[in-house]
């Protein structure tokens, strides 16, 4: 599976205040956390007002890419501000994220042509986001022949279907299921990813939802999460995951894991 470390996001009030200081130990540290516990891509967000975004962003990504050797999943709601931001990053990695909103496709598409980058396509459009799976896949069909027309073939795409959060909506999971099913089978090379916090919004006890919407995610097919693999639940969830469903020959990135101390219990220090 393929591991976005999502932790460097101004939304977290930790991080936010660290990019409002420039503490560069601060954002160095939990860039390295992330990588060595085993992240693919490290996200990077800005999570800040539009005014100040591009400077931070730019920060940010100076900052991570001085610290660890990983492409990048560059992130903002705002195309324009990816547009400009790109430039300056040292390799191909995630461009976060294209949409059927506005003129992002547009924007966005045109800068992955003679590079090696991929996007997050989330399915939504100007009408919002869909709760039912026949239109997540009817965006997401749109998004995919879209980018064919710049070049831009499936396996350079992920796709997020935006699971809703389940006590709004009751069949988000089997929703986002179907969806994820029908994509990869209509596009045998494109990726599909989500994060896990939206499924739980608003509920007790959020951990368990999180992680059992992770597992039955792998089993539909997600190719891809955005998470904190720091967390060692999340991680080792991932690892038994794909061990139940025969991607882990031999068990090795299960049994690796355990003895190298990231999953399993932690050791108590004297």
């Amino acid at each position: 599976m393929i591991i976005i470390g999502e932790k460097i996001n101004g939304s977290i009030p930790s991080v936010g205040q660290a990019i409002e200081r420039r503490d560069a130990d601060f954002i160095r540290d939990l860039a390295k956390r992330q990588v060595d516990s085993g992240a693919d891509y490290l996200d990077v967000c800005a999570g800040t007002s539009t005014d100040k975004e591009f400077e931070a962003l730019c920060w940010l990504v100076d900052t991570v890419q001085e610290a660890v050797d990983i492409p990048l999943c560059v992130d903002s709601p705002n195309a324009h501000i990816l547009k400009e931001v790109i430039p300056r990053i040292k390799r191909s990695g995630i461009i976060n994220s294209v949409s059927g909103e506005d003129d992002k496709c547009e924007v966005i598409f045109p800068l992955m042509k003679g590079n090696d980058w991929q996007v997050i396509a989330l399915t939504c459009d100007d009408k919002g986001i869909p709760a039912e799976a026949e239109r997540k896949i009817e965006i997401a069909a749109r998004l995919i022949e879209k980018a064919a027309e710049y070049g831009i073939g499936p396996e350079r795409i992920y796709i997020d279907p935006l699971v809703l959060a389940l006590s709004a909506v009751n069949d988000s999971m089997l929703s986002f299921m179907e969806a994820i099913r029908e994509i990869k089978h209509r596009y045998p090379g494109v990726k599909t990813t989500s994060g896990l916090s939206n499924i739980s919004f608003g509920m007790p006890y959020r951990k368990a939802i999180n992680l059992n919407f992770l597992t039955l995610a792998l089993s539909a097919g997600m190719d891809s999460a955005i998470i904190d693999p720091t967390n060692r639940d999340t991680y080792a969830t991932i690892l038994a995951a794909e061990a139940l469903l025969n991607k882990d020959r031999f068990l090795r990135k299960y049994s690796k894991a355990y003895r190298l101390g990231r999953i399993g219990p932690e050791k108590k220090t004297q």
